[in-house]
């Protein structure tokens, strides 16, 4: 059941957004940035841990997941280091999944042959 959960929850947060893509006139940065910001605030009231809790993976790996762990770094970091963690505490919270994206987008770079659009 755990399967199916996230698989229905990250495809409903990948068919919202792709509406949001396909209705609105936002470059997709802008939807990235909306997304990473909308999951910190879910995150911040408290109503994105209880659906990371039931989905797993299916809410946490998309950008609003992102967020949510930068949210959850922050929040941490403050309570130790005060308002200097506000800084650094997004920093320490996703480093892990920032580095392992540029080590594979890197190694895939490698293994496949790259090109520009033209």
């Amino acid at each position: 059941m755990d399967y199916i959960n996230a698989f229905w929850v990250g495809g409903v947060i990948c068919a919202l957004t792709q509406i949001l893509m396909e209705k609105t006139k936002m470059l997709p940065g802008r939807i990235m940035v909306l997304l990473v910001c909308t999951g910190a605030v879910l995150g911040a009231v408290g109503i994105y841990q209880p659906l990371i809790d039931y989905a797993g993976a299916g809410a946490s790996v998309p950008l609003l997941g992102f967020g949510n762990t930068l949210w959850k770094g922050v929040k941490e970091a403050v309570e130790e280091e005060g308002l200097l963690g506000a800084f650094m505490g997004g920093f320490k919270a996703s480093a892990a999944g920032i580095c392992a994206a540029l080590v594979f987008g890197y190694l895939a770079s490698l293994i496949f042959e790259p090109k520009m659009k033209s």
